[in-house]
């Protein structure tokens, strides 16, 4: 999944732990791990907040 990817990239990209992140968008560690593993797909909410979060663009993050 792009996603799982992106997200695991851009968040390395930023310098971001996946706890440091999660903290951002007001979720846990876990979360992220799961979405950057492909176990779990966010909700377009969330997945705007990580955009966000990552200074980054919904389609960077979506597509790659």
């Amino acid at each position: 999944m792009k996603l799982a990817e992106n997200l695991k990239k851009h968040r390395i990209s930023a310098g971001l732990s996946q706890a440091e992140l999660a903290k951002r968008v007001n979720a846990n560690q876990s979360m992220i791990a799961h979405i950057e593993n492909g176990f779990k797909v966010p909700s377009l909410a969330l997945t705007v907040e990580l955009a966000d979060a990552l200074g980054t663009t919904l389609d960077a993050l979506v597509r790659g």
